[in-house]
Parts: C-alpha cells; sequence; structure tokens
C-alpha cells in the first residue's frame, strides 16, 4: 500500500616546562590547520567543558550537565601522575558516552622488557552518563554515572551527582555541582552509603583490579565507602574564560601499582589539599585550553578539541531545483528522452536506465548514484518530470534499483503535485503528493485495457552515461591501539578498486592493497607454538599486514535477486576478505518502511595464506548468523542489531550491536560479542568489543556523493568473537528501504 514520503528535518616539577611547550605546540598545530574540504558546524551554544577523565565536569570530578547531541570531544589532561586522552560523545542529549586511556607514567606495561620493552603502564576506560531529572526553575539537573566500566577496574566508580546554575547580569554565570560517588570517586570515606539500608552487602566493596579487564564488575557497583564531592564553576563576563574549584572525593592513599619504574623509590601521590582549582580557556569555537592546581602541590594543564557531528555541513554547489512552469510536450514522442535522462543525472543524482509509459503514466527505472538523502533527490526530479513531461500524464513513477534489486518507488501524483509546485492551490504541499510503494516490476508493465487508462504503451532505453565497470584508488588505515609491544599499531595502504557487471544482477568486484607504512612488526602476538586454544583467525594480523607489500585483499564473484517484494538473497564466492576465503549466501526479509528486518546468512571459508594471495591453509570453518534488525520507536534514528551464530573460530554465541544516526548522517555505535569461550581461553579484554564512527563523504564536498569513512576503535584484537568482514550487506544495501517517521 503506497505510504507516505514526509519530506520536511574535549607538582610543579622540573620538566613541567617542557610538557607544557610540547602540548601547547601540538595544540597550535590543530588550532590553526584548516583544510579546505572541512565540514562546517552550525554554531553550539558555550558547550560544557570537559573534566581530566574526558566527561563533562570540573577537573577530577563529573557534573550533571549534558552538552547537545552530538556534541564530540577529544581531550588530553597532564595530572603529573596520570596522562589522560579521552574521546566522549553526547550520543543523546540525555547519554554521555567517553572512551579513554590513561598512561601511568611512572609505571612500566610490564616486567618483561622483551614482551613491552620501556613502554609505560596504559589503562583502558570506558565511561557512561545517564541524565535523570532536567533542570528546571526550582530543581537541579541529575544525572548517575558509571566511571572505568568494563576496564581493569582501576578507576572505577558510580556516583549520583545534581548541578544547579544561577546567572547575573554583571557577573556571569555560577554553576553549583553536588555529588555522591562510590569506589575510586569513594576513597575519602566522608559520608554514609545510603544503599546500606537495602543490605548490609552494600557496606563493603571488593578490592583490587581486574587483570586484563573487559567484564562489568556488577558485583561492586554503589558498594563499600562513599564520598561528597562537589564544586563551582564560574563562567566569567570575560568570553570564553570559565573558572573552577572542587572538592576531591578520592584520598590517593591507594595509588600505587606494580612494576614501578624505580622500584627502589616506588611513586606515591601526596595530598597536601582536598581542593583543586583550575581555570578553561574557549580559544575558538573548537579548541580549549585549561590549567589546573590539584593536590595543593601539582600544577596540570590540558586541552580539548571539540565538535558537533549532529549539526555538521557542507555547502554544496549542486543545481537548485528548478521552477515550476508548463510542459510544451504535447505527447511522449516530443520528448527528447537523452536530455531528460542527463538531466535526471546531474541534478538529482538518479540514473535512468529504462523508461515504460502509457498515456498516464510514466515509470522511470533508475540508479541513485550520488543523494544520501533521497528526499532531496526525490524532489528535484518531481520537479523536472513536471515541467518536462506532458501535461496528461497522472502519475510519475521513480523505482530505485540497487544491484539489479528493486529497493523503492516513489510515486507523484502529477495533477496534485503541479497544482501545488504552481501555487494554484494555496494550502497544497507539494510533498503530499509525494508516496513509496514497492517497486513495479518492469515485466509487469502492460497497456491496460480498461476505461480508466490509455492503451498507448512506450518504451526507451536511454544511452548509459557510464560504463558497465568501474574502479578508483583510495587510501585505506588499519589500525590498533593499545598494545603492549606498541601503544599505536597501524598500516597506511592504497586500495585499487574494481567492479564489473555482467548484467544487473551479476558482477565481479576486486581490491588491490599496497603497502605504505606500517609498524605491525613490532606485534609479538605471534609465536606458532603459542599455547592459544582458539584457531587464529585473527591474531595473525602481523602475517598480513608485514608479509607482502602488494597484496589481494579481496576478489569475488556475487549475484544478487529478490525472491518478491519484501525478500531479498545474495550468493557469491572467492578471496572474500584478507585473511578468508571462500563461498556464502545471505537472505533478507525487510518490509517497506518497517522498523524491524531479519536476515541469515551462512559462509563456507578457509584461511588464506599470508605469505601468498591466491594460496589458502588448512585451517576452515562454516560460519553464519541469523540477524535481528531494529529501529525502536522510544530511540528515534537508531538501530539495534542483534546477530547469533557460529563466529571464525568456531565459538557461538551472540553479537550486539547499537548505533545512532546523527541529523548530519555521521552513525556513532558500538558492539560486542559474547561467546561460549571462557574469559581465560579469549585472554586480555574479556571479550569482542569495538567502538566506530561512520561519516559521510559529502560532509566534506561541494558536490553529493553516497561514499562513506568508517573510524573504528577495537581496544585489544583476540580470536573469540570474530565475525567474517564481508563485503556483501543486503541491509546496506536496501538502506532506502528502512523507516522514516511521517511515512504511513
Amino acid at each position: 500500500m503506497p505510504q507516505l514520503l514526509n519530506l520536511k528535518r574535549l607538582s610543579v616539577k622540573r620538566n613541567l616546562k617542557r610538557r607544557l611547550t610540547l602540548a601547547t605546540a601540538t595544540l597550535a598545530l590543530a588550532a590553526q590547520a584548516q583544510l579546505p574540504a572541512m565540514a562546517q558546524q552550525a554554531q553550539e551554544a558555550d558547550p560544557y567543558t570537559s573534566s581530566d577523565f574526558g566527561a563533562v565536569g570540573l577537573l577530577q570530578t563529573p557534573t550533571a550537565r549534558m552538552n547537545s547531541e552530538g556534541h564530540l570531544s577529544v581531550s588530553y589532561s597532564d595530572t603529573d601522575d596520570y596522562r589522560r586522552t579521552a574521546l566522549s560523545l553526547q550520543l543523546f542529549d540525555w547519554l554521555e558516552a567517553t572512551a579513554r586511556y590513561t598512561d601511568l607514567r611512572y609505571y612500566r606495561y610490564s616486567d618483561d622488557q622483551s614482551f613491552s620493552g620501556d613502554q609505560t603502564l596504559k589503562d583502558k576506560g570506558f565511561d557512561v552518563k545517564l541524565r535523570l531529572l532536567q533542570e528546571s526553575k526550582w530543581l537541579p539537573e541529575v544525572a548517575v554515572g558509571f566511571q572505568d566500566l568494563g576496564g581493569t577496574g582501576l578507576f572505577g566508580g558510580e556516583y549520583f551527582v545534581a548541578s544547579k546554575a544561577w546567572a547575573t547580569e554583571r557577573l556571569g554565570t555560577f554553576d553549583v555541582h553536588l555529588g555522591l560517588g562510590f569506589g575510586y570517586l569513594g576513597r575519602r570515606d566522608n559520608s554514609y552509603n545510603p544503599f546500606c539500608e537495602i543490605t548490609d552487602e552494600f557496606c563493603t566493596r571488593k578490592r583490587g583490579t581486574k587483570p586484563g579487564g573487559g567484564d562489568v564488575e556488577w558485583d561492586k557497583m554503589f558498594k563499600g565507602p562513599a564520598a561528597t564531592f562537589g564544586g563551582i564553576e564560574w563562567r566569567t563576563p570575560l568570553e570564553g574564560l570559565r573558572l573552577k574549584a572542587e572538592y576531591d572525593p578520592n584520598d590517593y592513599q591507594s595509588e600505587r601499582r606494580s612494576n614501578p619504574i624505580d622500584p627502589e623509590n616506588p611513586r606515591e601521590i601526596v595530598q597536601d589539599s582536598f581542593w583543586n582549582f583550575g581555570a578553561e580557556y574557549a580559544l575558538n569555537q573548537n579548541v580549549n585550553l585549561k590549567l589546573g592546581y590539584q593536590r595543593g602541590n601539582t600544577m596540570t594543564f590540558g586541552f580539548s578539541l571539540r565538535y558537533n557531528l549532529a549539526t555538521a555541513y557542507q555547502t554544496k554547489t549542486e543545481p537548485a531545483k528548478r521552477r515550476a512552469k508548463e510542459s510544451r510536450a504535447q505527447g511522449f514522442n516530443d520528448l527528447d528522452i537523452q536530455r531528460l535522462s542527463q538531466d535526471l543525472l546531474n541534478e538529482s543524482g538518479f540514473r535512468v536506465q529504462h523508461i515504460e509509459a502509457t498515456d498516464e503514466r510514466v515509470t522511470l527505472y533508475t540508479e541513485q548514484t550520488r543523494y544520501r538523502e533521497r528526499e532531496v533527490a526525490v524532489d528535484k526530479a518531481a520537479r523536472i518530470l513536471s515541467n518536462e513531461l506532458p501535461e496528461d500524464i497522472k502519475r510519475y513513477e521513480i523505482a530505485e534499483f540497487k544491484d539489479g534489486l528493486g529497493i523503492v518507488q516513489y510515486n507523484i501524483n502529477a495533477p496534485y503535485y503541479k497544482s501545488a509546485a504552481r501555487s494554484e492551490r494555496f494550502f497544497r504541499d507539494e510533498h503530499d503528493a509525494i508516496t513509496l510503494s514497492n517497486v513495479r516490476p518492469s515485466h509487469n508493465v502492460r497497456p491496460s485495457h480498461n476505461d480508466n487508462e490509455s492503451t498507448s504503451h512506450h518504451e526507451s532505453d536511454p544511452k548509459q552515461t557510464s560504463s558497465a565497470g568501474s574502479y578508483s584508488l583510495t587510501p585505506k588505515l588499519s589500525q590498533a591501539f593499545g598494545g603492549p609491544e606498541d601503544f599505536y599499531l597501524y598500516q597506511l595502504a592504497l586500495m585499487a578498486n574494481g567492479d564489473y557487471s555482467f548484467s544487473d544482477n551479476l558482477r565481479v568486484s576486486g581490491s588491490l592493497g599496497l603497502n605504505i607504512v606500517n609498524n605491525y612488526d613490532k606485534f609479538n602476538f605471534l609465536v606458532d607454538n603459542l599455547d592459544n586454544p582458539l584457531p587464529r583467525v585473527r591474531t595473525r594480523i602481523r602475517e598480513y599486514a608485514d608479509n607482502q607489500s602488494l597484496w589481494l585483499q579481496n576478489a569475488q564473484l556475487v549475484y544478487s535477486n529478490q525472491l518478491n517484494n519484501n525478500t531479498y538473497y545474495a550468493l557469491y564466492g572467492g578471496y572474500l576478505e584478507r585473511m578468508f576465503g571462500g563461498v556464502g549466501a545471505e537472505i533478507l526479509y525487510r518490509p517497506l518502511n518497517s522498523r524491524v528486518a531479519y536476515g541469515f546468512d551462512l559462509n563456507y571459508v578457509q584461511q588464506r595464506d599470508p605469505d601468498n594471495s591466491f594460496s589458502f591453509e588448512d585451517y576452515d570453518v562454516l560460519t553464519g548468523h541469523a540477524s535481528v534488525y531494529w529501529q525502536p520507536e522510544v530511540l528515534p534514528d537508531s538501530l539495534i542489531k542483534v546477530q547469533a551464530g557460529r563466529f571464525l573460530a568456531g565459538d557461538e554465541g551472540v553479537q550486539v550491536d547499537f548505533s545512532h544516526r546523527f541529523a548530519s548522517g555521521v552513525r556513532a555505535g558500538a558492539y560486542a560479542a559474547l561467546t561460549n569461550v571462557s574469559r581465560e581461553d579469549y585472554g586480555e579484554g574479556g571479550f569482542t568489543k569495538g567502538f566506530y564512527i561512520s561519516i559521510p563523504f559529502d560532509l566534506f564536498f561541494v558536490r553529493h556523493t553516497l561514499a562513506r569513512g568508517t573510524v573504528g576503535w577495537q581496544p585489544i584484537t583476540r580470536d573469540g568473537g570474530q565475525m567474517l568482514n564481508r563485503s556483501i550487506n543486503l541491509y546496506r544495501t536496501t538502506e532506502a528501504r528502512g523507516f522514516h517517521p511521517g511515512q504511513n
């Protein structure tokens, strides 16, 4: 049934001077670098600043404040003993997520220098803060937070915090904060733990950290000593300057770690005062500088880079939508089909592959080549059609195809649209004339012999404006953070990509990789006789990255088709990814404009030889997953993907992926795979998890494009919970069928 398309929507020491100079120089370079193609952003009103831990806060303590949705900050802080680098994202206006690495500068990564060299200890952590109550005239903003979730627990803690602001005409704004902390934020033990009233179990908290991390320690939450913390931030009348003061809930009596750099004189943190003070200055819209004096004896400094992903945009040089006018064409034969098709491609991104028409209906079978926002493309195309097609045509149909699959059909009620576009009916909106439906199969369009439709029938195949093949050169950066050998492992390569279509449904594609630079030769996880209970499906990354300078990344033959309007399938085979090759199939059931879709994939794959792109090794596995895709109504523009099945190492379990799309098209997400592999067998990290940000390239160009790039972070790579990296993804291919609010 046609559906209505809504088109409207970061101790004073002798080396402080050197550290401060280095950080300031780095910051200055970042602040002054202005790339011509950088995406713009709408001005964000006075965003809140970050604490030393990366989340919105004062210095060592959090506040209840939240920035606007999409706010991203990358921050660095140096408090002498700890150097923290954090990335914080406001996923919703009520949910803040922070990922952080802490460098413990006076401790080694391990006592085995053959394993980790001279690298200092790095601790990774993940924080979440949720707003419980929004500030009103009389009530404060209230939030609950969880610090160092799933890490080693070194800085693990929980808290409740309230914030209330008072604005004055001449003195600026005073923002007051008061909270109750547990764990790392409760070590001063100056308050009563109210949860002890529930049960005595909340009065004690297990000591120690979790070697390797990876598990959420539910049994510690809100337990043990509690401490009151608080402070004030003064947004001074001097634009960009904020002054901070806070009461620290930590007594720093439990900060000693193993493997000190100087075993004879292990580091101890001395606290001469419970009060910390700081100043932060906004250098410009994107850069903040901060200085502090903490623990009564330590000078601190840092900076943050901030950007709003939700409001990012790029001014375009695309042709504007045409002005409405009456068509001069008397009939289909009067049309210049080639020119019409070229205009549609140039102005709306629709490449016309075939046209069928009766006296009252014109159907264009197309592929969308440039516009991510289909509403804009359809709006432009409808205006072109209404200006050029004969006036007696009652219905325009734009059927969108991709890889031979019918995705969606845009139906335009021509008389209604023209009366609105030409302002003949002031109460009509041209957007209301456009509806969605499943694609009308081309072979089903036949002249009708009834009173409501003419018997004339026309067909046309415009000359293709592009060949059946294409190629491109793209850079590729593979990276890993937080390893013992080196904090940052990377490979920068140049990829040569090509594809060729034998027909609408059958195509071949492949990629060649050329190494430019990498440091994966430092990666130690390579020893063949390593006592590893799982097949080495991902931890041999050093061999694949370092053994060949030129390699075949993938080469595959793909056939895709439909069983019916809502069911799609694909068959594929070849070198499917860098480490595995084989054959597979995928099927997807996705009703038009539905919040839910279901899929299943099954693959028989064999591990590729890292020394020879065309050879295979002995390890093979049958892997596949049943998938559910859900766009929940309570979380607009979000997608929850649950995939259950067998992973590459033969382990079985579930991977859950949550992502949220901002108004700019940027999508941020996180995933975790839980399988039947024990924590001991999996190793450091406990289970596979990671984060990613997918960025549409049209935020950087003055012309629209469908291309995207993804930046990912997986804290540590192990063999459990690893999926096949398939380039075929029917859910992504059929994205235009997804749910859009306002469609009926």
